[in-house]
Order: C-alpha cells, then structure tokens, then sequence
C-alpha cells in the first residue's frame, strides 16, 4: 500500500542553499478537509507531519493520520501515535549496553544461521561518551587530564567494545571521552535545523538514551529521552509508540527580573509544573514572554523537563531559533533554509494566546521568580535564596520520619570553627556541572565575574570544599578563556577538570578520607551544591545527605561561604582581605553592564566552529592507545569481567509475561518517590556487597571494582546490585537503610539479591510494590532489567515515571496501579503475605483491570483491584515475546533479507593494557 496523503500533502519547496526538496505539508492537510491541524499544539504539528510522511497503510495507517490531525485537548486517551524519528543519540551509560544487547541479537542471528549485517541502524547515530568520568583530581591545572587518564584505564574494556561497535554497525559517529555531554554537543552542533532523506525535507526529531536529551526541545527539535530498551527499536527504525498526549499550555508574560538567572527560572517552572502534575504530558511555551527568553534559557527550561514530570517542554522555532544558530557557528545558508521550512510548514514561531487548543493552560509570569535553590532531596523543592537557612535548620531538627534529618541542635556556625571539623550544613562538594547550565553562557559567565570580584576582594576557599568546573563543551572553556575568567575560577579552586557529566550523575569523586570518617562517625549532615539537575539521595556521594542545586554562580558563592545555613541575601559570605570588611553576595554579583559585556565577547560564532570543525579523537590524546577488533561479530572474551554477553535472549526470558502469577511473594514493599537511583544499581561497588563479593571471588583486587557504571556489560554485577542504594528504605525491614530484606516464610533478614536467588530455586514467583511516583530519576535500563532478571514478575504502584514504566513493559515486566487511595500500608502489608495477580491473559488490553489476592496466614484472602498500566497495543506485543529485545529478534526472524556471507571473529588488534 501507499501513502493515501501523498497526492494532498506532498509539495516542492525550494530552499535557500538546498535547492528544490519536497515536503509533506501538514497545513495541506487542513486545506483539504482532512482536520484543522492550525489548532493544534505545534509540537503536534511536526508530530502529526512523521506520522503522515511515514503513513504506508501496514506500519502507519490513514486512520491514525486522521485521529491525530483531529486531536481533542481533552479526550479519553486510547489511541497510539506511531512516532518514527529522524535521528537517535546514545549517551555512553545506556548506549553501550545497548550496543551490547544489539549485538547479542546478532548473535542469536548467526546462531540461526541468519546474516547478521541485517543487524543494523536504520537512522543516523550520534554517541558521545559523556557518562563516564569521574572528580578524582581537582583544583589544579593538571586535573584534567589526570582525570581523562584514569578514566580511559577504568574503562578500558568498555571503550574497546565502542570501537569495535563504530566499524561493525553503518551510521553511527562517536564523540569520544573529553569531547563534550550528548545534550549540550546537540545543542550547539548536532542538532541540523531540519532534515533531509531521498529528495524530502522534514523536521528535526529524535530520541536518545538519556532522560534529558528534551533539553533539544528548547531549540524546536522535538525530541526525548527512552531508554536503551525503547532505542533499540528507534535504532532498527521502529517507530516510537506513545499514546496520544495532553498537551499543557504554558502561557509565558513579563520579563526577568536583573539578577535572576535561567537556573531561578528552570527552578521555579519546575516546581510550578510538577505540582500542576504535568507527568507523562506534552507541554508546550507559548505567548508574547516566549520571545523574551533566549535560547540557551529556553534549553535550560526544556532540560529539566523530566523534573517536572513532563515528556518535553517545547518551545517552537522562531527567530530565537535562527538568532543562536548563527550564533553557534551554523552557516547563513541552513539558517534560511530553517526558517522558510518550518514556515512553510506551520510550525514557526510560539503560538498567541487563545490561537491554539490546549488540554489546560497554566501561566507562567517571569517578573516573579525570584533566587532560589532546589533541595535537600528533589529538583521540585524550590527554597527562596533568603529562606535557606531557616529551611536547613528546620529540617535538621525534623524527624526523619517527616522527611528531616533528626538532629537535636542547629548546625554551629562555619565560620567560627576550626576549618578542618565539619558541621551539619557545611559544604563540602561545590560543582559547576551538568548541560542544565553550563550550555547556558549567562550563568557561565556570572559564575566567572563572581569569581573574579571575589579574587579581587581577597576571599578564600575553605580547604574542605571540593570545588570542580565539569563544562559540557570544549566551547565554555573557549569564551571563559577568551574573557579571562577562567583564571579567577582557577583560583578559587574551579579548575576544568573535564567535559563530562561528573557531578551532575553522581561521578563526584572521593572527598577527603578524614572528613568522610567525621561525616559518618558523627551524623553530619554535609552539603553539595552543584548546578546541576538532580539531588536525590546519595546521588551525589554517598557520605552526603543534602544537596542543593543552584546556578552556577551561585554555587561558587556557597563555596566560598562554606555552608548553606547562611542567608546570602541578608549575612556576609566572607570577608576582605586586608580591610576585614565583611562581604555580601551583592558585593560579588555582575550588573546587568558586565555580563553584557561578557556575553557580547562570547557570542562569537568562530568559537564554535573551531571546536566543531576539529577532530574529536584529539579531543582525549588517551583514546588512541585502545585496540580495536574487527569483524561484524564481537569477540566475547569469557575471563571478563567488563564485558559479557547480555542474557536477555536466554530461552527463559523469551517467553510471554502476559500470564497470571500465582503464589507470589514480595520482594521488597517501598514508599513514594522511590527513584531509578535507589532501584538501579548506581555508585561504588563495596567490598562487603553482593557484587563485591562476586568480583573478588572471581579474582578481582577490591582497588579494582570500580563502580556500577563501567560494570553495566556484566549482568552478573549489575543484578546484584539492583535494590542496593544505600539510602533504599524497604518497609518490609523498618529502620533499615540499603538493599536489605526478608526472606519468607522464615523472615530471615538478607540482601535483596541472596533472597531474589533463594526465591528462584524455590520456584516462587516475585512482585515489588510501591507508592507514588515510583522510578523518578534517569532512564537507568538497569532499573527495570535488574528488576526482571531477580525474577521480579510485577511492580504495583500508586503511579509511575514515564521512562521507567515503558523500560518495565522493555523487559517483560508488568506495571500494575494501585486504585486511588489504596497501597501496601493502607492495607496494613508486612511482606509475609502471598499474592496471586489474576485476570491477564495473552487477550489482555491496555488499562485493563486486574485482582491483587491477599492471602495472610490469620485470615480469609482479601481480593483488590488493581490496573494493567500497559498502555499501548504494541507494548503487549512486546509482552508476548517476554520483552522488546526478544520481541527485535523474532522481527528480524520473521523478515531475513540477504546479506554477505559473516566474517570469522577477528582477535583484538594491539595488546591489553593492565
């Protein structure tokens, strides 16, 4: 079949540079009656304009063009939209393994005796290995590279894999350690204005492994994060299902106020958005304020737009749009030609108000947001700069059952003590860190001109503050250099010490051993602020219990105070040298005078085209010392312990999960805001954990475990640390923090892993449940397949994260919601109980309704309800063949195309280092 629309909606277009393309015209679509598509949402828009360009009548039928050009705001949602993207990016900490479970699937194909160069992508691939490094070195100018070198040696095996991966899949261009973070590299670089495939132009959509590639929305791409699960099938060229959203409106008014930044803004939506409880919704900036935001405060906004619960926060292409492509080094040509598209196609400029239909509408008035932070525990917990103290303090003195620490007297006052004793509240990791804001030159900038006003004035850094600059482009360190700013940071201790996450993911690095010990010897409440997204517990190191995000020059503010129990509107935050005199922070801060100045040097488009026009191997001069293997097969090596062979094709996994489960036992019973860190396995392997104690029986020094992130291709480390955050509260063991739980029936007390291993020879099946908001946080694909490979057979919560829910649906999993009001306190649930969950069959349908049966020892069963939220026809295809990656492999299977005869292994090229 074909494209019914193509006679309607297939049009020439000439654009400027490009010559004479076609495009499928959505507002065509409307001209001939087809629905009024100029009503729309214009993130629908370029939605709507894939799924009519994709439109084949077998994959994408005419039907679902139509539903989705006659969107109702406020419809019962049951139809799936069928998104297929033009690109797909992979982060380092999803995408190799997702490489990896790609090329088990080749695996299993030559095992059939099937070619496996089908195996291949069927979209371009960007991969930027971002993920991976970590703060051991700082403060100095020779951190850097101590840190990228260290970095290549941890993870050495798994770069020797990426390698081997560029030569044997088509279509993927890597951006090697030390090149920059995926997001802000899309953001400057990647990201082409619009697209072009066999003679047709189209807009920039996408997907990438990580929660906050929607920070792409800021520039009008419309784009998201999956997870690896989910990417597989974009890579494959599947499309995306989703079902059709509710768009929020969010009507923007006013104007910032001087010396507020983008980061008080992104705080403050954040906070707004999540308690208009946008989850899982698509939302959409729009009004006259629209235009008074530039870009990179735009991409701030759409960043954090996981934080707030929503899929994307999009803002449409307008002039803003043109203005920073110039800016960033794109030429004049693609620019025009970027513009007269999306004009021509309806989706230029945000929409006025009353001009387009939204599910709701909330208002956004920028003349009132104020500074602030985000803390102790989550992004949405919006502080007042002027109210931190009085907050800090409050939470102290809060039971920890109310969500405080439990500490029985304020914190002393930082500066009167002894610089080498810790006290609650003292800081003692301050980060510039994260694309959140390092993408953003303003808060980069004054974060700089902070630094040099205190130089100036004399002020010092604590000795017990761990300071670090993690920007996430080579382009930062470009302007900061060429405004001189950089040597202020320098001295305060914010030396560059890589192009990374770091920070923001929880690569931290150790602080002082000294300071840690007194930190857990004493309780200590100690302190990160970072300006990055996210602060959930022990996310940021282990040994601290608060951090705050702030914007970068705020950070270096707190940093030289030295504690967060301090109003920095009201008290000084140091005092200068010579004179004595104190210090306020509106001392330090720029005028509107300076950082215009500044910005105005640093908006030079030549910065960006030198780093982009530049090699990116030479980017880390480490990276070329890796051997490479050849071969469309991957040589697994049995010995390693980096790298195995994914499990996820075992015949016992490829079976269908639609099937009733029967005397179950809970495995682990958790509250609200349960996040992917806390299910994931995350951080530093201990010598007395689970997977310490693999590795060190299969010969592994304790100095070499390294963490969970560059063991992520061993599923036998990995599975053994799911359930294992040290700060996990399972209410099965009440005042118990980590991976801990009870075995039944004889509630012996063991780690979640040994009672998952028990429970398997047993044959017993397993379920977790949970409250509200359960795996908030990154698209951690080990969440949900180190929740499958336990042996976990549901999780039934109040209401789940997007990622996580569809990374569950990835791995067999069945997502199952609580009704409102109920969960396993109400019900008074211990773990001792049983469960059979009943009503699901291989006919099951999306949101249909289950029954939770209770069996206790001391009474007759007790029978719930419950909701399947398996939400999309597709993902119960997925469900049938045990998982997405079996459900891949049976596609290929089903449809084999003729491929050259398979090459031989190859061994690795060079010797192994170590």
């Amino acid at each position: 079949m074909t494209n019914p629309f193509d006679t309607i909606a297939r049009q020439p277009i000439d654009l400027p540079g490009k010559g004479r393309l076609d495009f499928y015209s959505v507002p065509a679509l409307e001209a001939n009656g087809v629905g009024a598509v100029s009503r729309l949402p214009v993130v629908l828009r370029v939605v709507l304009e894939s799924v009519l360009r994709h439109c084949d009548g077998r994959t994408i039928t005419a039907d679902q063009v139509r539903a989705l050009a006659n969107w109702k705001p406020n419809a019962v949602r049951t139809e799936e939209v069928p998104f297929t993207v033009g690109r797909l990016a992979l982060n380092c900490a999803a995408g190799i393994p997702l490489l990896g479970d790609v090329t088990a699937i080749r695996g299993a194909m030559n095992r059939l005796g099937l070619p496996v160069e089908n195996v291949q992508p069927e979209v371009h691939v960007d991969m930027a290995l971002d993920h991976t490094l970590t703060v051991d070195y700082y403060g100095n100018a020779s951190a850097l590279l101590r840190n990228m070198e260290l970095d290549i040696e941890r993870n050495y095996e798994r770069y020797r894999f990426v390698k081997w991966a560029m030569q044997a899949y088509d279509g993927i261009r890597l951006f090697p350690p030390g090149a920059g973070i995926l997001h802000q590299l899309n953001l400057e670089f990647l990201a082409p204005g619009f697209l072009t495939r066999d003679g047709v132009a189209f807009p920039d959509t996408m997907v990438a492994t990580d929660s906050h590639t929607c920070m792409i929305a800021g520039l009008g791409t419309v784009g998201w994060g999956v997870g690896g699960i989910e990417a597989q099938a974009a890579l494959l060229g599947l499309p995306n299902y989703f079902l059709t959203p509710d768009v929020v409106g969010v009507h923007v008014t006013g104007a910032l106020r001087d010396g507020v930044t983008a980061t008080d803004l992104v705080l403050h939506v954040t906070e707004m958005l999540r308690e208009a409880k946008v989850v899982g919704k698509f939302v959409e900036f729009f009004g006259e304020g629209v235009g008074r935001l530039s870009l990179p405060d735009r991409a701030t906004i759409s960043n954090m737009a996981p934080e707030y619960g929503a899929t994307i926060g999009y803002f449409p292409v307008d002039e803003q749009t043109c203005r920073y492509l110039r800016q960033t080094g794109r030429d004049e040509a693609t620019v025009a030609a970027t513009e007269k598209f999306y004009r021509a196609q309806g989706c230029f400029g945000a929409a006025e108000a009353g001009s387009v239909e939204y599910s709701r509408v909330v208002d956004l008035d920028l003349t009132r947001v104020e500074p602030c932070v985000a803390g102790p525990k989550r992004p949405q917990d919006r502080v007042p700069l002027g109210a931190l103290a009085r907050e800090f303090t409050g939470l102290l003195e809060r039971p920890a059952a109310e969500g405080g620490y439990g500490r029985s007297k304020a914190p002393a006052d930082a500066k009167s003590r002894d610089a080498h004793t810790v006290a609650d509240g003292d800081v003692v990791i301050a980060a510039i860190t994260s694309c959140t804001n390092t993408s953003n030159p303003s808060v980069m900038l004054a974060a700089g001109l902070v630094a040099k006003k205190a130089v100036e004035l004399g002020l010092k850094m604590r000795p017990s503050v761990k300071t670090s600059l993690t920007p996430g482009s080579r382009v930062v360190s470009k302007y900061l250099e060429a405004t001189g700013l950089q040597d202020y940071l320098d001295e305060l201790g914010f030396a560059v010490v890589g192009y990374s996450c770091a920070t923001c993911v929880g690569a931290s690095g150790p602080i002082d051993s000294a300071l840690e010990e007194e930190i857990n010897e004493n309780g200590t409440v100690a302190c990160a602020v970072l300006s990055g997204n996210r602060n959930f517990e022990a996310r940021i190191h282990p040994a601290v219990r608060a951090s705050f995000l702030a914007s970068p020059p705020l950070v270096v503010a707190f940093a030289l105070a030295g504690t967060v129990n301090i109003d920095l509107t009201h008290e000084p935050l140091g005092h200068a040298a010579g004179t004595g005199e104190p210090v306020y922070l509106s001392d330090i801060w720029p005028t509107q005078e300076e950082l215009a100045q500044a910005l105005a040097t640093a908006a030079d488009p030549a910065f960006y085209r030198d780093i982009y026009d530049s090699d990116f191997e030479s980017s880390n001069p480490y990276w070329a010392e890796i051997p490479q293997a050849t071969g469309s097969l991957y040589p697994w090596e049995p010995e390693s312990e980096y790298l195995k062979e994914p499990p996820f094709l075992d015949d016992d996994l490829r079976v269908s999960t639609l099937a009733e489960i029967r005397g179950a036992r809970s495995l682990v019973i958790l509250g609200d805001s349960v996040t992917t860190d806390h299910i994931s396995p995350i951080g530093t392997i201990g010598i007395r954990t689970p997977a310490g104690k693999y590795l060190a029986a299969h010969g592994v020094a304790p100095g070499a475990f390294n963490n969970y992130g560059a063991r992520r291709m061993n599923h036998e480390v990995m599975i053994r640390g799911a359930f294992a955050n040290v700060r996990l509260r399972n209410l099965m063991v009440p005042g118990i923090e980590g991976g801990m739980t009870l075995h039944q029936p004889d509630r012996e007390q063991m780690t979640v892993f040994d009672a998952a291993m028990r429970y398997r020879e047993e044959q017993v099946p397993l379920i977790v449940m949970a409250g509200e908001e359960y795996g908030t946080g990154s698209a951690r694909d080990w969440a949900a397949k180190g929740t499958r490979l336990l042996g976990v057979r549901a999780v039934i919560a109040s209401s789940f994260e997007r990622i996580h829910r569809s990374n569950l649906v990835g791995m067999g999993v069945l997502p199952c919601q609580w009704p409102e009001g109920v969960n396993a306190q109400t019900l008074g649930l211990t773990g001792a109980e049983r469960f059979d969950i009943l009503g699901i069959d291989d006919t099951a349908a999306p949101g249909q309704p289950l029954r939770l049966v209770i069996a206790r020892d001391d009474r007759e069963p007790e029978t719930v309800p419950i909701m399947l939220r398996v939400d999309t026809p597709i993902e119960f295809d997925y469900l049938r063949e045990g998982g997405l990656i079996p459900f891949v492999l049976k596609k290929l299977i089903d449809k084999p195309r003729p491929a050259p005869a398979r090459e031989k292994i190859s061994a690795f090229a060079g010797s192994q280092r170590g």
